[in-house]
């Protein structure tokens, strides 16, 4: 039975394949009857190259020759139209993809090596800054305002309503990672902020930097560390939504009485800066795929250079303070962002979660987007302090993030579950 079904199958294959060479034998007999036109001859290839058969095989197949007709000159301008449409139909044939498959997949390859070096943009980016502030004077309060909304734009466009669905069904880490940015982090910079002696603008700072969401540059260090990086989107999405309402609550419980603080100027900014164009990039998703899927390849290395510009005016712009700090400043805001992946990890070790959840979580409470954070002090806190240890707070974050991702992407995963002793 077996045997009969193949030749079943044989027989109707063939048959196809006559039949289709039937067709483009009449489409050709069209050409040559309607005074040279070209179209049905695309048409014809077009149609051959979806089952496997050419014009040449139709022929013979067919047993018959195509001979077109004669041409009058004054129609000879228009068939090398023609000839032009047809070369770019064959376009379409698989020569004409793997070609243009073959140019994109050399960008890509380009965009995700520059995409990788992030951190060492990062520092560059950073001595620069530091080291000639004037180059970047020209980014302005508003030309950084409308360099984050392009960040968070980018993220809203790969965004859909399921998206929150997802993070529904895995609550429990997202919970986890949460209460770790929210709770533990705004607590751990002022702990560090009063062990150090710092200045009561910079402690407030510090509790600044703890009290953001997590940054886009967390997802591409959880897929160099070969974390979850489904999970890692699901994570900078519910603590971007959860900025709105909790860094500015945070600042106004912990630094009313430290130095003055705009809370609603603070929601409104977030609103500005996080929620609008995140609907706004949602509302592309869902009403422009096909602009969208023609954009996402390039919003890789758009976010990479967007930030690496907000990194150095962010520095520049404090560049004095910082190097009036010196260590006493750059110890704990580096230990903000070790301790909080040190922290992320072991605790989700012990919960329970398995290995590419760990490192998820340990990279998510580690990172902030501190270029919000400048922003924020920049317009809604009273002294001019404040600001500095979210300037500083971009080269430690990249640096430390960058670092356990590079570690762990040499250690393997072990996901397996352990057997348990007899």
């Amino acid at each position: 039975p077996r045997r009969k079904n193949d030749d079943d199958e044989g027989a109707s294959e063939a048959s196809v394949r006559e039949e289709m060479a039937a067709r483009i034998m009449s489409l050709l007999l069209l050409c040559s009857t309607s005074r040279g036109l070209l179209v049905p001859k695309i048409v014809a290839a077009r149609a051959g190259a979806r089952h496997g058969i050419t014009v040449a095989e139709a022929l013979q197949q067919s047993g018959s020759e195509w001979v077109p007709p004669p041409v009058s000159r004054r129609r000879r301008g228009r068939f090398a139209a023609g000839r032009q449409v047809a070369a770019r139909a064959a376009d379409m044939s698989p020569g004409g993809e793997v070609a243009k498959a073959g140019w994109f997949e050399t960008y890509s390859k380009v965009s995700d090596r520059l995409t990788n070096l992030f951190p060492l943009w990062t520092v560059v980016m950073s001595l620069w800054g530091l080291q000639r502030p004037q180059d970047f004077a020209w980014l302005t309060t508003e030309y950084f305002t409308a360099g984050l909304a392009i960040l968070m734009l980018s993220m809203g466009i790969t965004m859909t309503p399921r998206d929150f669905v997802r993070v529904a069904s895995k609550p429990g880490s997202v919970f986890v990672n949460f209460a770790l940015c929210y709770g533990f982090m705004p607590l751990l910079g002022l702990a560090l902020g009063k062990a150090f002696r710092l200045e009561p603008a910079i402690v407030a700072g510090m509790v600044l930097v703890g009290s953001i969401n997590g940054g886009q540059a967390s997802n591409l260090c959880t897929y160099i560390a070969r974390g979850n990086v489904a999970l890692s989107v699901l994570m900078t999405t519910a603590t971007t939504i959860g900025a709105i309402f909790m860094t500015p609550f945070l600042c106004q419980r912990y630094l009313g009485a430290v130095v003055p603080v705009d809370a609603l100027g603070i929601v409104i900014s977030t609103l500005q800066v996080v929620l609008g164009p995140i609907v706004l990039g949602m509302a592309l998703n869902l009403g422009a795929p096909r602009l969208v899927a023609a954009v996402k390849p390039v919003t890789p290395l758009v976010g990479v250079v967007s930030t690496c510009l907000l990194v150095a005016s962010s520095v520049g712009q404090v560049a004095g303070p910082i190097k009036q700090a010196g260590l006493a400043l750059q110890i704990p805001i580096f230990l903000i962002h070790f301790l909080g992946g040190v922290l992320g990890y072991w605790l989700s070790r012990l919960i329970g979660f398995e290995e590419t959840t760990c490192r998820t979580m340990a990279i998510e409470t580690s990172m902030k987007s501190s270029a919000f954070g400048f922003l924020l002090a920049k317009l809604h806190f009273g002294e001019f302090l404040a600001r500095v240890p979210s300037a500083v707070s971009v080269v430690w974050m990249a640096l430390v993030g960058s670092s356990l991702a590079v570690a762990w992407r040499f250690i393997p995963v072990d996901d397996q579950p352990k057997p348990k002793p007899q």
